[in-house]
């Protein structure tokens, strides 16, 4: 890792740093391996690592105090979490977990800040990826609002499915529903609504997207603003 070369860093953060700025914090970048269910920081835990992913999925998880869950937003290789280490943050009010498997880099939080605070593009792309992904929540609040689940279910399947390579996604049904904070019934009466329409074929923890653009025009306004965001702040996913 001591020298630049985007074609494996893959984390679409880290491939837009200057050659001298990755240079001089690949030595703090840790390789991991991380598998469904990885915990990345606990709903109000200390944030020990910031973890840049370069493959996979994590849901970034609003937890009640008496329990409940759903999902807030997502990230994949676009971006990093998590985003409140960004800002100098030393606990996490979100759960952070991995969706799908995948494999990425960390960095311990004291290294992160201090690159912060001395690498200005490094700053700027995690200033950025925040408010995109800021935008992305608000996004994930309106389709929760204004919604049916199989077009808010549309939604969150698009947005999978540009963080992985291929159509193919490994989801459960159970998995889903912790996600969109419905029941599992619920979910599965929406699958059966987009496999109706051949937008999708869903099989037992795996969903393949077979019309992306059908998908797409039944997800209306509730998908592509917040990827707007990142493609105008950032660049392409």
């Amino acid at each position: 890792m001591s020298a630049f070369d985007p074609s494996t860093t893959h984390n679409r953060l880290l491939a837009s740093l200057p050659t001298a700025e990755y240079n001089a914090i690949a030595g703090n970048l840790e390789a991991i391996d991380l598998r469904q269910g990885f915990v990345v920081v606990d709903a109000n835990g200390p944030i020990d690592y910031v973890y840049f992913l370069c493959s996979g999925i994590g849901s970034v998880i609003t937890v009640s105090a008496d329990g409940n869950q759903v999902e807030a937003g997502m990230f994949g290789r676009e971006g990093f979490s998590p985003t409140s280490a960004g800002v100098g943050g030393a606990v996490s009010v979100h759960e952070v977990l991995m969706q799908v498997a995948g494999w990425g880099y960390r960095m311990t939080v004291d290294a992160t800040l201090e690159a912060i605070s001395t690498y200005p593009t490094f700053a700027n792309l995690l200033a950025r990826f925040i408010q995109t992904f800021a935008t992305q929540i608000s996004y994930t609040v309106l389709s929760n609002v204004n919604y049916q689940i199989d077009v808010r279910l549309a939604r969150w399947l698009l947005m999978s499915h540009d963080r992985v390579d291929g159509d193919q996604i490994s989801l459960t049904h159970d998995f889903i529903s912790l996600m969109l904070g419905v029941r599992r019934p619920s979910v599965t009466t929406a699958l059966h609504v987009l496999e109706g329409e051949k937008f999708i074929r869903a099989e037992r923890g795996l969903i393949t997207i077979r019309n992306r653009r059908g998908l797409e025009e039944f997800a209306g306004d509730s998908y592509g603003r917040p990827e707007e965001e990142y493609r105008r702040l950032i660049g392409a996913f």
